[in-house]
Order: structure tokens, then sequence, then C-alpha cells
């Protein structure tokens, strides 16, 4: 068992987030050494003064990005101190322009992949997001509008068939869906218009990977070249 820093008791507010902070600063500082058992659950229920399922989502939320390793039988190990979580926080301190650069390379992937590889089945599903997304206009719920785009541009991404490409970019929409949201309210951007994302769909279901591609890029430049 390795020797745990004091930990403070934590405020109601947002209890997960809290506990996710105390965890994560234990690790980073080298409190708890990568290969190194964490404290058990109720151990770590006690210190941060907190319930057992708040520490036991926090640690689910930990192991799913890869940085704790849950053993049943054994406990709950530190795997390494890169947190994912960490990079996406770095991601939506970046400028608006460089985070839609990097959003239009993944979107551009997914879309060339997904043409080469999607079935009726993810036709469908992108067929369903776009059209509750449709075209953007003054009234409308922006949080609605930007869920329905990301539904859409993940529907892409998940058809390519490659686990690691979609699982980034699932990771990534949160970060995405909140700098769409700033663009359109802090900078008065306008949202890529539906008729973009029409051909987009269009030539993912012809099978063109060349169209797609191409369209793909046409969805985010006009939006890039204003940042620029």
């Amino acid at each position: 068992m390795t020797r745990t820093a004091s930990l403070v008791r934590l405020p109601r507010p947002s209890l997960v987030a809290s506990a996710l902070d105390a965890m994560r600063d234990q690790i980073a500082t080298g409190a708890w050494p990568v290969g190194e058992r964490i404290p058990r659950e109720a151990e770590l229920a006690e210190m941060l003064q907190i319930g057992r399922n708040t520490v036991r989502e926090a640690v689910r939320v930990l192991s799913h990005a890869g940085v704790l390793d849950v053993r049943q039988g054994d406990g709950t190990y530190v795997r390494t101190v890169e947190d994912p979580a960490s990079i996406m926080q770095a991601i939506s301190r970046s400028s608006l322009r460089d985070h839609f650069e990097l959003r239009a390379v993944l979107e551009v992937e997914a879309a060339r992949r997904a043409a080469e590889r999607r079935s009726a089945r993810d036709l469908r599903a992108m067929e369903k997001a776009l059209k509750a997304r449709g075209d953007w206009s003054e009234g409308r719920d922006i949080d609605a509008f930007l869920e329905h785009d990301a539904a859409f541009h993940l529907a892409i991404a998940e058809a390519g068939r490659n686990g690691a490409l979609a699982e980034l970019y699932r990771y990534f929409l949160t970060v995405a869906r909140q700098a769409a949201r700033s663009a359109m309210i802090e900078h008065d951007v306008a949202e890529p218009g539906l008729a973009l994302h029409e051909r987009l769909f269009q030539a993912i279901e012809a099978q063109d990977s060349a169209q797609a591609t191409r369209a793909a890029k046409a969805v985010l430049r006009p939006l890039i070249r204003t940042l620029s």
C-alpha cells in the first residue's frame, strides 16, 4: 500500500468531479505511484467524506480513461500518470482556429473511411441525425442543435469501422461542442449549413471516398477561414 497525502473534505457540489480532481492530484504528485495500489473504496470514501457510490464512479471514469487498472479481487492500481482528460482540457484552451483545424483532420479521415466501409445501418443513423439537425436558425435551442450535429459526425466516425478513431472522436466531442457553441455565440461565426452536410452524406452513401474527403473539408473550411 502506498502512502497517501492528506486529502481534504470535499464540498457538496459536483462530488464526482471533485473526487476526480483529488485522485488525479494524488497520481500527478506521485503520492500514488505508477504500479502501486490505491486505497480501497471504503478508505477513499472516508478520506474524502463522500459516499462509496461516488468513489466507485470516480474510479470507473479513471479506469475507462486508462489511468487506473481495476483488478477484481485484488484492488485498483495506477496504470499511468497520463490522463486523457488533461489533454482534452489543454485542447479546450487552444484557439478556436486551432481547434477546428484539429477537428477537420479527424472528420476528413473519418469521412474517407466511412465512404469505404459504411453499412445500410450506418446510413440510417446518419440520416436520422442529419434530419434532426436541420439548418441553424435564430430561436432554436443551440444545445439541442449541436447535440444532433455531434450525433451526425459521430455516426460517420463509427461507420469507418476503426475503433480507435471512433473512440478518439467520441472523447473529442465534448470539447467540439463547447468550441462550436463559443464560435456561434461569442464570435458570431455561422455554423456550417445543412447543404454542406447533405453533400457529405451523399458522398458517403455513394461510397465515393474522394468526394467524401472533399465534402468533409468543405464543411469546416469556411469556418476556419473566418477564424484565421
